[in-house]
């Protein structure tokens, strides 16, 4: 099984966003054979508590444009890890300390990475 249609253009759309509000270091895994729950897991990268508002509002707004709400939103209280749960897609924002610390790719890094094809801007 792999991610659906809809699971990847959210997540490409969730991208785009994100970067478009600066957030880095992103990289998506399908997760549709290990996880019953979602299909992709975004993991976005931003440099302080401002930017992860920023990149969580961004991917929010860009997401709403495809009739897509977020059916859980946690941590966006103390804006250092933000989880937005779309079913077909998850995607975390994390600070940079907490993208280090928790390393979420090294749990998920034997999932197949989805290609997102962005020019991030550093």
């Amino acid at each position: 099984m792999t991610a659906t249609e809809r699971a990847l253009l959210l997540t490409q759309t969730a991208a785009k966003a994100a970067v478009d509000k600066l957030g880095t270091d992103l990289i998506a895994y399908d997760v549709s054979e290990q996880l019953a729950i979602t299909d992709v897991f975004l993991v976005v990268t931003a440099s302080n508590e401002r930017q992860v508002g920023a990149v969580v509002d961004g991917i929010e707004e860009a997401l709403r444009g495809l009739d897509a709400k977020p059916v859980r939103r946690e941590g966006d209280r103390e804006q250092r890890w933000v989880l937005l749960d779309y079913l077909d897609l998850v995607v975390h924002v994390q600070h940079t300390d907490e993208r280090k610390f928790y390393a979420l790719e090294r749990l998920w890094h034997d999932c197949r990475r989805i290609e997102l094809n962005l020019d991030e801007r550093r």
